[in-house]
């Protein structure tokens, strides 16, 4: 059977082609027109839909360089399937350095957003209704907050058995059992029935290489295992392991906070993994690991009021926190990076 031409935004794309397309969005106070970008490469074979999104925050730079390469290494002519590539979702942010749209709010929180709404319930109104309905699959790209550093790492809803496949076959050390927030589109996606990760490595406005690699690497591991390319996945020594549970270890003195841990380092219950002081010297308060685990996040700034949050730590325990470090060796020589 002659595979179709696919159509996205009223534009056709033959099979075993590439075509960009642009989907206007709004109009900045000079009226300059912003578009929503997408770059589609249709296959020769009919196959799945893939959607590779980033920057639905707008400072979380390592996803577009993902998509970037990405581009640069698909060739539709062997691809079974579809896959749509926005590197951008939220254009306002973008521009601006920010995570936030204009009027401050979070994109990720207003799916599925309004025709009529603000202009964040539009935008996601106009993303969903346009790719997001259009895929069978998903995967959003996403980096830590602005001074904060993740270990990459996906984060899934482990009940979702095609998205936790995806998980598996992406090939992060970890994987972080986490239910949806309302208005995100990870929630937007279990409404639909469709599969999402989330992908989570390095830091806001910074680019972290081995974060971009293992992306690049990850999507092409999942397109692999739902047949859209030929070859075997990548890194198949990481068999990720699962962390139902993740919690942020809190300052409780306001001072300089001197870690005495590193990202992705294996942490016991007890262990000191940071002590504040002040600037006169004075040794304030050693500060405990409650449970052993992980270190998966962590803030890069070293001053701290009491209650900030500085490590974020992926809990778990026996082989599985063996397992789990082993990953992350494997992880670090295969990627050449080194924990933080």
């Amino acid at each position: 059977m002659k595979h179709k031409s696919f159509q996205l935004a009223n534009q056709r794309i033959a099979p075993g082609s590439r075509h960009s397309v642009k989907i206007p969005a709004a109009r900045l106070y000079n009226d300059t027109p912003m578009d929503l970008h997408a770059e589609v490469f249709h296959g020769v074979k009919p196959g799945p839909t893939l959607l590779v999104c980033a920057a639905i925050h707008g400072d979380e730079l390592n996803g577009i360089e993902v998509c970037r390469r990405l581009m640069g290494e698909l060739d539709p002519l062997q691809l079974a399937g579809t896959v749509i590539i926005v590197p951008v979702v939220n254009v306002f942010g973008f521009i601006q350095q920010s995570r936030y749209l204009p009027d401050r709010r979070d994109l990720n929180r207003c799916f599925p957003g309004s025709e009529r709404g603000a202009l964040g319930s539009r935008l996601a109104h106009l993303f969903n209704e346009t790719l997001v309905q259009n895929a069978t699959h998903i995967i959003d790209l996403h980096t830590g907050a602005i001074h904060r550093s993740n270990l990459p790492q996906i984060r899934v809803d482990t009940d979702n058995g095609d998205a936790l496949k995806m998980a598996e076959a992406f090939g992060t050390p970890v994987i972080l059992h986490s239910k949806e927030r309302d208005g995100s589109l990870r929630s937007l996606a279990s409404e639909l029935g469709i599969p999402l990760i989330l992908y989570e490595a390095g830091e806001a406005l910074r680019f972290d290489y081995a974060a971009i690699k293992a992306g690049v690497i990850g999507v092409q591991n999942v397109m692999k295992s739902l047949k859209m390319l030929k070859g075997r996945r990548s890194r198949k020594k990481v068999k990720p392991v699962v962390a139902h549970r993740s919690g942020w270890i809190r300052n409780e003195y306001d001072g300089l906070v001197v870690p005495k841990v590193e990202l992705g380092q294996t942490i016991n219950k007890g262990q000191v993994i940071a002590q504040t002081v002040n600037p006169h010297g004075d040794e304030l308060h050693a500060i405990k690991s409650p449970y052993h685990g992980i270190v998966i996040g962590i803030s890069n700034i070293p001053v701290a009021n009491e209650g900030e949050a500085l490590f974020n730590v992926a809990q778990f325990d026996g082989e599985r926190i063996e397992h789990a470090s082993e990953n992350v060796d494997v992880f670090v020589e295969a990627y050449d990076q080194k924990p933080i």
